[in-house]
């Protein structure tokens, strides 16, 4: 059950940022749903390695660095589904950006509730 809240509001996230940011483009609620689920799993197993191999920059840039391998995650679930089409590096960070910001305002909503 968890997982699928957390796939949820990860697929609205990437929703919004398709919405606000003109280079994310999603042809259908179908390749929004996949697009989503591929993120999650790229972010579940690829993301660590490359927050380990990256640890330097990452504390040279307090962090900062993360944002760039978010980027490049959605960059790759872009190339993996069909009808996800990100039109490049920008676009795909400020969606990255915009993700991180919903996820985080959905996720606290979440966990507020379920306390209740």
């Amino acid at each position: 059950m968890i997982f699928l809240v957390k796939w949820a509001i990860n697929t609205i996230a990437l929703g919004v940022a398709v919405i606000i940011v003109k280079g994310v483009v999603v042809k259908s609620i179908f390749s929004l749903v996949i697009a989503s689920l591929v993120i999650g799993f790229l972010n579940a197993s690829l993301k660590p390695i490359m927050l380990v191999l990256t640890l330097p920059l990452n504390l040279l840039t307090m962090g900062m660095f993360t944002l760039v391998i978010n980027t490049v995650m959605i960059l790759i679930a872009s190339q993996i589904v069909r009808g996800f089409d990100v039109s490049g590096f920008w676009a795909a960070f400020t969606a990255s950006i915009l993700m991180s910001i919903v996820s985080f305002l959905l996720n606290i909503f979440v966990s507020s509730g379920s306390e209740a």
